[in-house]
């Protein structure tokens, strides 16, 4: 009998092999200047490449940006022109030749772009002007710290939308097979989610259905551009991690709802990143409630995330119908063949590279 963690899952016209997922997690080693900047090099290739032979099921490119002025930090990846296709279309072939689904997270930081966040300092010595002025639903900054952004007219927000459509059909001529949506920890559609970031007036401000609005018109152009076969995921933060004044779970709940209606097929639950000092319980598979809930209350199917590290763990969470998916992160950065080794350990045949065979 298959475990559930080798079950393959589909969505639309894509089959996954196994429910064991590579989460996205920003690598900033992009190239910052000249006709590279924003797309993926030799880091990028041995990066997903050992992951993809190392078995998993779907891998999720890094946050990418949309628009330059979207990028978190200057060595960002980015798909906003088409110059930089290319270099995604090597990535993505390159994890399809050893088994894995190509995925891409597309995504716009708001008001934590224009950072240098560690090592990525060093990459940006000597490359010219790297920060810029981020923009966000409001004029708020994120932190003491932070630049206070430039709040986004009304066309600028159509903008915003119009430039995840264009970067969702970028990623479709590149070979990605699955679409993520971004709109998590803290980011510009987390920034428009959440009342801590968005004082709007506008119809994109206020009530629950003026906070989502953004998100929505994002769902329904990404679909609009990636067709009907495409999954199309988006990622959230279940909470801010500050209740009641904060976005709430019981948001996420309505919100999930909301984007099921209009096309998107998991929701990817993660959990904060709006504020720089939540006080976050974190644990072993401390956010698999908020994924379970939703799975629960509304039916869309969802992957779970956040310290899953353990094999018996990983699929108990899905025997118990708490996720469709585990998205594994820092535990993959660690050791990116732990789906052979969850396939040995749960009776099944791991899809190991002819190369590797011997061992």
């Amino acid at each position: 009998m298959t475990s559930n963690l080798f079950n393959p899952l589909t969505l639309r016209g894509t089959t996954i092999p196994n429910r064991i997922w590579m989460a996205p997690m920003c690598q900033y080693s992009a190239d910052v200047a000249g006709p590279a900047t924003g797309v993926p090099n030799d880091w990028h290739l041995q990066h997903y490449g050992s992951r993809a032979a190392g078995g998993a099921g779907l891998i999720l490119v890094e946050a990418t940006a949309v628009t330059a002025e979207g990028r978190i930090s200057a060595a960002d990846l980015g798909i906003w022109n088409d110059a930089q296709v290319e270099g995604h279309r090597r990535a993505a072939a390159l994890m399809r030749e050893y088994g894995a689904v190509p995925g891409i997270q597309i995504a716009h930081a708001g008001r934590k772009a224009s950072t240098d966040p560690g090592f990525a300092i060093e990459r940006t010595r000597g490359a010219g002007d790297v920060n810029w002025k981020p923009v966000a639903p409001s004029a708020v900054a994120f932190s003491e710290d932070s630049q206070v952004p430039h709040e986004l007219s009304l066309e600028e927000v159509r903008g915003v939308v119009d430039a995840f459509a264009a970067a969702a059909r970028r990623s479709i001529e590149a070979g990605y097979e699955v679409v993520e949506i971004h709109g998590a920890h803290g980011y510009l559609l987390h920034e428009f989610l959440s009342p801590v970031s968005n004082r709007r007036e506008d119809a994109y401000g206020g009530s629950f259905e003026g906070r989502t609005r953004l998100a929505v018109e994002i769902a329904d152009a990404v679909r609009a551009a990636v067709g009907e076969e495409v999954p199309v995921l988006f990622r959230v933060s279940a909470t801010d991690w500050i209740e009641p004044e904060g976005w709430t779970a019981d948001e996420t709940v309505r919100l999930a709802a909301l984007l099921r209606a209009h096309g998107v097929d998991l929701l990817d639950v993660s959990s904060g990143g709006s504020v720089p000092r939540a006080s976050i319980p974190t644990g072993p598979g401390y956010q698999v409630r908020f994924a379970a809930r939703v799975r629960r209350e509304t039916g869309l199917p969802t992957a779970a995330v956040g310290l899953i590290t353990e094999i018996r763990q990983a699929e108990k969470i899905l025997a118990d119908g708490e996720a469709d998916a585990v998205a594994l992160g820092r535990e993959l950065l660690r050791n990116p063949y732990w789906p052979h080794q969850a396939a040995r350990e749960l009776g099944e045949t791991p899809r190991v590279p002819p190369q590797y065979a011997r061992a």
